[in-house]
């Protein structure tokens, strides 16, 4: 009865909310702390953990009645197992592993919030909200993307002749993906090249495609309760 009251009061009041600022708060904790923690076991386990809340609160803000609370519990026991196995488990192919599993996670967050923006059938706030979400999670893929390959490659990741940490690894990938090039860190492989270059076309195709439609759409809207208004 407690633990129905207490999903009741908090985890369940997002329950078909479709309002995305909640999730996006939880995702930029997720950033911040890929940005300012060191590269150690409890720092990556700590964000398998905030990324794994983060889809279950996705999944109850976006409504989706299918994905009952097996598959929540499912989810949650899934990424407190991967935050476990990140605190024991250790070389190059642990993380790369780990960061496969938690970009699948991101990604799998990504769906699950286009598909709950889809559904609601209008454009509002919350839309704006559920948008920028994508946007910071296609840059939070792409980290551990990179990643994945600064742990199985052959040579650096970065001409400079470094992997980076993960914060640099983070700091390359929000700025490729906003285009803005620094060129204090450029790839170096021909693969970590063409990701680069997707994410550059990935960043700037979303800004003019789906930010703009949503904010016109937001405009268009509130354009025209005005007018029934007067």
């Amino acid at each position: 009865m407690t633990a129905a009251v207490s999903r009741s009061s908090w985890l369940g009041r997002f329950q078909g909310k479709h309002s995305y600022w909640v999730v996006l708060l939880v995702i930029l904790s997720a950033f911040f702390v890929a940005a300012l923690t060191p590269d150690t076991s409890w720092a990556v386990s700590l964000l398998v953990l905030i990324e794994t809340g983060t889809l279950v609160l996705a999944v109850r803000t976006a409504g989706m009645r299918v994905l009952d609370a097996r598959l929540l519990v499912g989810l949650v026991a899934g990424g407190v197992v991967v935050a476990v196995a990140a605190l024991v488990w250790n070389g190059d192919a642990a993380t790369a592993t780990l960061d496969i599993l938690t970009g699948l996670l991101t990604l799998a967050i990504v769906i699950v919030i286009a598909l709950g923006a889809i559904r609601q059938g209008e454009v509002n706030s919350k839309s704006v909200a559920g948008a920028l979400c994508v946007y910071v999670l296609i840059g939070m893929m792409f980290l551990f993307v990179y990643g994945v390959i600064a742990a199985l490659g052959n040579g650096p990741l970065f001409a400079q002749g470094t992997d980076g940490t993960r914060a640099i690894r983070l700091y390359f990938s929000f700025i490729t993906l906003t285009t803005v090039g620094f060129g204090d860190y450029t790839p170096l492989g021909k693969l970590s090249r063409a990701l680069s270059a997707l994410e550059a076309m990935t960043g700037g195709l979303y800004l003019v495609t789906v930010i703009s439609i949503v904010v016109s759409r937001l405009s268009l809207s509130a354009a025209r309760r005005t007018s029934t208004v007067e």
